[in-house]
């Protein structure tokens, strides 16, 4: 379901032919064993690619070119071993449609003190070769990535790493297809937005399909194809008593076994990895998809509730994103609050779909309740806590003239009580700096009250993110003050609408 393997990033060094063959044949030998060690490394998921030294405007000009028709690659890291005139850099960089990331960093790690002559001060001159190439990409506004510091240090490779991570989530974006099941929830405004701009902007295309699409699938389904799943219900999952072979609601659990795997196929076949669906618009479905929405995102599709393909989309490209890491991604929702003079907790839920990636059982209860809206049968769904740990909730917005990424770093923590009557999968968390502020910004900022969360990334991801889809950023975190917030507001109104100009 995600699939990272032949995905590389490009590692590009800059020089000039001044220096002439000798020194040349140095930064092309140092390059090959930078790009050998990091692409060594535990830190990068990806393959880094060793790519010839470039010298002049034409040689730049046309590695650009490779990288925006190689499918293989989604981005590029570029490094200045020597000084390399930034004005033949121009035409290239105008070219380059791929994420950047300048890693400003040097063969060496110390100073020979004993050696150094002006050999090796003409060979190693990263310090102000990587200034020229910085000054010329700031000059032409262009968004990138800045990594400081030696590149065989953890800190360094972790650092490409999250950037590399990011990347892969800007390619899947990039080619992102969304199934929009019975459109939006009605007269609802956050979960709408401009389809044809988010295409343009970050590649995603959106479309709307009807529930009848999934009921065919669901008519295709066999017996064989049913019972396995029903096999692998009763392996993965705790199930109630009523849902076991002779219980009274298992025909709960096998019409929600073939909304499944109608959904699945439907999916699999029009090539989406993300989707949405909407309690107003069922059809025929005799449930809402609680279940299968939970165990497809658990595979690694995005999903949004009532029509939210923001989120779904989201979703989807921050579990790319998050691919081998610990700890999981999720829909989600700030659901209701626990108000206390000690401290204020968000409960962050949904109807149903909420992803056992974040689950702190091994086995998630699976049953099946009464749902009091949509007019459906009882629906299955999996019931669980999340584990405590640090943890975002972030959101995309259309503000009408841009999209708006919103994020903030929240602290979940264990139930204080059990929750014996509450029917859903549920995560409990301390926002930072606290509730009060927290909500508060997130309000002035047009936050929605759908989310992405997730124990597996960091605000560092999302920044690069935004970097590279050139959209704005709004984090709520430890040091926000709203009067400081506020301003960043008015001040990101001026900006943003200069920047996507190009003013």
């Amino acid at each position: 379901m995600i699939a990272i393997e032949s995905k590389e990033i490009w590692f590009i060094t800059g020089s000039q032919h001044l220096y002439g063959p000798e020194t040349l044949e140095q930064v092309a030998k140092n390059s090959k064993e930078i790009v050998e060690g990091l692409d060594a490394s535990t830190e990068i998921p990806v393959k880094v690619v060793y790519k010839d030294t470039v010298k002049t405007e034409d040689e730049i000009v046309a590695v650009m070119r490779d990288a925006n028709n190689s499918e293989k690659c989604i981005g590029l890291v570029a490094w200045m071993h020597t000084f390399s005139p930034a004005k033949m850099w121009i035409k290239g960089l105008t070219l380059l449609s791929k994420p950047l990331c300048h890693l400003h960093t040097q063969f060496n790690a110390e100073v020979p003190w004993s050696d150094i002559d002006m050999d090796f001060m003409n060979l190693n001159q990263s310090a102000h070769g990587d200034r020229e190439f910085g000054f010329i990409m700031s000059r032409m506004r262009k968004k990138r990535k800045v990594i400081v510091g030696h590149w065989k240090t953890e800190r360094v490779q972790k650092k490409l790493g999250i950037w590399s991570r990011v990347a892969l989530g800007w390619n899947e974006m990039q080619n992102l297809k969304v199934a929009r099941i019975g459109d939006n929830m009605r007269n609802v405004a956050v979960t709408e937005g401009d389809k044809v701009e988010a295409q343009m902007k970050f590649g995603v295309a959106v479309n709307a399909f009807d529930s009848s699409d999934i009921v065919t699938k669901i008519n295709e389904v066999t017996d064989d194809e049913l019972n396995k799943l029903l096999d692998t219900y009763a392996t993965d999952y705790n199930l109630t008593d009523s849902l076991k072979e002779g219980g009274e609601k298992r025909q709960s659990l096998i019409d929600a076994a073939k909304i499944e795997l109608g959904l699945r196929k439907f999916l699999e076949e029009g090539g989406f990895k993300a989707f949405t669906d909407t309690f107003e618009n069922l059809g025929e479905l005799k449930q809402l998809p609680g279940l299968a929405v939970q165990r497809l995102m658990a595979d690694g599709y995005g999903f949004g509730g009532e029509g939210d393909w923001k989120t779904a989309a989201l979703t989807r490209v921050m579990k790319v994103m998050a691919y081998g890491l610990e700890g999981g991604t999720s829909f989600m929702e700030d659901y209701t609050y626990h108000f206390t003079p000690e401290k204020s907790l968000v409960m962050g839920s949904h109807m149903l779909e909420i992803c056992p990636s974040i689950a702190a059982d091994a086995k998630p209860s699976c049953e099946v309740h009464p749902l009091g809206i949509g007019g459906k049968e009882d629906p299955v769904r999996l019931v669980f806590n999340s584990p405590a740990g640090a943890a975002i909730n972030a959101t995309w917005v259309d503000m009408g003239n841009r999209f708006r990424l919103i994020v903030n770093e929240v602290e979940a923590v264990a139930p204080e009580q059990e929750l014996p009557k509450l029917p859903v999968a549920r995560v409990l968390w301390d926002c930072k700096p606290d509730l009060e502020v927290a909500a508060t910004a997130w309000i002035l900022a047009g936050g929605a009250h759908h989310t992405v969360y997730t124990q597996a990334l960091t605000t560092e991801y999302m920044e690069d993110f935004a970097d590279i889809a050139g959209v704005e950023l709004l984090v709520i975190d430890e040091d926000t003050k709203l009067r400081d917030f506020k301003d960043t507001i008015n001040a990101n109104e001026a900006y943003y609408h200069l920047f996507q100009h190009k003013m």
